[in-house]
């Protein structure tokens, strides 16, 4: 047929971009006179809904490190299948976490786990290689292991952690690891996962350890600075935000000390992890953080969210650049955001989103 020309003269051209840490079925907003919103099938809707949403925003790939039943998986293959508008999903099932991690919903007293559970529960090194086994038969990209809450314990064992990797890596899928500690860092690295999260605490000999390893950290700055940001009526007091502040400056200089080694620092943003932070909004947020807080400059920044996280969706060499051979996920912007690193924050001056070769609409 016949090509679309599109006159960009005097606009901003880029590829596409990557958010390398999005959660979709998480959490569902409730509606007027729906009683049943902990379901996989109104969790699915509501996926399917907000898809749309990430795309518009000029974001045309996303890693999805956890949620609900199989239902991102289920959303990935309804857009891969042209069912739905959405941008590319490289998803993870259920997070694996043993009790006291973050996502270990058992109630201490029943022992029972909530149907709705963003984790499932592994205590030992067989739980977690059967839970492997069985998320790589339902198709999963991705394996997830969480770690505690904020990484003042370290609940993942590295034995635990090498048997995850052996057997996701058995399955050519790859790990991903919710580790804010010190231990779970350094552990992290040793077992050979393809991606750390956040490293809030990690010392400076955790750090060569994961320098040693090769294994990049994607440090998530966007949540908690929002967090530090929002006010009791969105639901956090000032003695919560307090603690987030400290903590988060605690990964600011992590990450600072991390770059002075050579490790490389991927972008992604945690939208969609609480009900507050809405999809389409908060992308490219933390390409502000990476300049504002890390020192990269803008390109550095932009390179982290497109060519660089391309590997992080399983896509190294094949998208996050404008060139021959490569996937065709451009974004046009009306501004600079080589002189403004904020504009990747505002999907009002988009010119367009193509993802594949076809423009969105």
């Amino acid at each position: 047929g016949k090509a679309r020309v599109i006159d960009a003269s005097g606009k901003f051209i880029m590829p596409g971009l990557i958010d390398g840490h999005v959660h979709l079925s998480s959490h569902q907003g409730a509606l007027p006179g729906l009683r049943y919103t902990s379901t996989a099938e109104y969790a699915s809707l509501w996926t399917a809904r907000i898809a749309g949403r990430i795309l518009h925003a000029g974001v045309t790939s996303i890693a999805v490190p956890g949620g609900k039943w199989f239902v991102d998986a289920t959303i990935r293959d309804a857009i891969n299948g042209g069912l739905i508008e959405g941008p590319r999903i490289y998803c993870a099932g259920r997070a694996l976490t043993p009790t006291g991690g973050i996502f270990d919903s058992t109630n201490p007293y029943t022992w029972q786990t909530a149907d709705d559970s963003v984790g499932i529960l592994c205590n030992s090194v067989d739980d977690y290689r059967r839970e492997v086994r069985r998320q790589c038969k339902r198709g999963v990209d991705m394996i997830k292991v969480a770690d505690s809450y904020w990484g003042d314990t370290q609940t993942v064992r590295l034995e635990e952690l090498q048997a995850v990797v052996d057997e996701a890596h058995r399955n050519r899928v790859t790990v991903s690891i919710h580790a804010r500690g010190s231990g779970s860092t350094r552990d992290a690295a040793l077992a050979g996962v393809d991606v750390i999260y956040h490293a809030d605490l990690a010392t400076e000999e955790d750090l060569d350890a994961v320098a040693r390893a090769g294994v990049p950290i994607m440090p998530v700055f966007t949540q908690c600075q929002i967090i530090t940001e929002l006010t009791e009526k969105e639901g956090f007091s000032a003695g919560a935000r307090d603690r987030v502040r400290r903590q988060l400056e605690q990964n600011y200089a992590a990450i600072r000390m991390a770059r002075a080694k050579g490790i490389r620092i991927l972008a992604g943003t945690d939208s969609g992890n609480a009900a507050a932070f809405e999809h389409g909004r908060h992308h490219g947020r933390e390409a502000e953080l990476l300049v504002r807080e890390i020192g990269m400059s803008p390109m550095e920044a932009i390179v982290a969210f497109t060519r660089d996280n391309a590997r992080i969706v399983g896509l190294e060499g094949r998208a996050g650049t404008i060139e021959n051979g490569r996937l065709a996920d451009i974004i046009i912007w009306e501004r600079d955001p080589l002189a403004d690193i904020r504009v990747l924050q505002q999907p009002e001056v988009l010119g367009a989103v193509i993802k594949d070769g076809r423009v969105v609409e």
